[in-house]
C-alpha cells in the first residue's frame, strides 16, 4: 500500500491520467482558437481595424 491505497487503484489513476492527456491537448487547442476568434471579432466590431 502506498499512501493508504492498494496498488491496483494507483494503476487505475495512472491509466485515467494517460487517457485524459490527449483530451486536454485537444481542449487547449480548441480554447486558444476560440479565444483568437473572439479577439478578432471584437476588434472588427468597433471599427478599429488596423
Amino acid at each position: 500500500m502506498f499512501l493508504g491505497m492498494p496498488w491496483h487503484w494507483w494503476l487505475v489513476i495512472v491509466a485515467v491520467l494517460i487517457i485524459s492527456i490527449p483530451f486536454k491537448i485537444k481542449f487547449m487547442k480548441w480554447w486558444n482558437k476560440r479565444h483568437q476568434e473572439k479577439k478578432n471579432s471584437r476588434r472588427g466590431k468597433w471599427g478599429d481595424d488596423e
